[in-house]
């Protein structure tokens, strides 16, 4: 009976030990975000209920999808915001089976050529009708965008007679602004969200060949286990939702003169009776 029992114990002793560690979350986690203004304030809101869940949060930001999967594969970071049927189907495909998808966090993304809504015009299909006016050229962003491929792509499908220009966000974004100043016409590259939809009266113009991909989601996606390792972070991660309408808004603070961590705290302290509900699940 003593032996028996000494057994019994010494094995519940290794049970413990076993299932102690494995049962225990550890409370750091590594986000990696593209420095975007679509995935930033996602991740920053994600980040701040994660800490009030008791979690640190180390933020790694990148560039290039590229270099964020690589990352996120290779467990320099553990979590990570992106879409995955278009902008980054590429990437997220050829490193799906070491990764996982944790739950939706916003939807809606849209990606297209835009002009001011004064120019007279609707669809891609016209703008061959108008291209003079247009100084012969669609104003584009940084080459290697997927915003880019997909433009380029729509150039060719539609045999539109205007050039891409290559250029930077920056760039884009003050062709725009002294366009509109002075009523010129200009086409250009543009995604929502975005403060300059918001900034400026544009309209995306219609795609009846459906070259541009439709409204795509929002996921945190992690390595593959994240969540049997961080079954609680997991469900904390999985209670964020944010609509495009609210990162364009936080955007537009931002852009009015805030910091991101400024417009970020001050949407969260807005948006108090949402963040509550959020704690019904914080406290699983």
């Amino acid at each position: 009976m003593r032996k028996w029992l000494r057994a019994a114990l010494g094995a519940l002793a290794l049970l413990g030990i076993a299932a102690g560690p494995g049962h225990a979350e550890d409370k750091t986690i590594r986000m990696g975000t593209m420095s975007w203004e679509d995935l930033t304030p996602i991740t920053g809101i994600t980040k701040k209920v994660l800490e009030d869940a008791g979690y640190t949060v180390e933020v790694t930001s990148f560039s290039e999808w590229g270099i964020a999967y690589a990352a996120l594969t290779k467990g320099d970071t553990q979590i990570m915001v992106s879409q995955t049927d278009y902008v980054a189907h590429d990437y997220w495909n050829r490193n799906k089976n070491r990764l996982e998808k944790l739950s939706p966090v916003s939807h809606g993304l849209y990606q297209g050529i835009a002009v001011p809504k004064y120019v007279p015009i609707d669809s891609l299909e016209q703008l061959n009708e108008v291209a003079d006016k247009l100084g012969n050229k669609i104003i584009g962003i940084e080459p290697g965008a997927g915003l880019m491929r997909d433009t380029a792509n729509a150039v060719s499908a539609y045999g539109l007679k205007l050039q891409l220009v290559e250029g930077s966000t920056a760039g884009m974004t003050a062709a725009l602004k002294s366009a509109v100043d002075r009523q010129d016409w200009i086409a250009v590259t543009l995604w929502e969200p975005s403060w300059m939809s918001q900034k400026f009266d544009v309209k995306y113009l219609k795609d009846p060949k459906g070259v541009f991909p439709p409204p795509q989601t929002y996921y945190w996606i992690g390595q593959k286990g994240f969540s049997e390792k961080y079954p609680h972070a997991r469900e904390v991660i999985a209670s964020v939702y944010v609509p495009l309408a609210e990162i364009t808004a936080i955007n537009a603070a931002v852009k009015d003169g805030k910091t991101m961590d400024e417009a970020i705290a001050d949407w969260i302290k807005s948006h108090a009776d949402l963040i509550k509900r959020w704690e019904n699940i914080k406290k699983g």
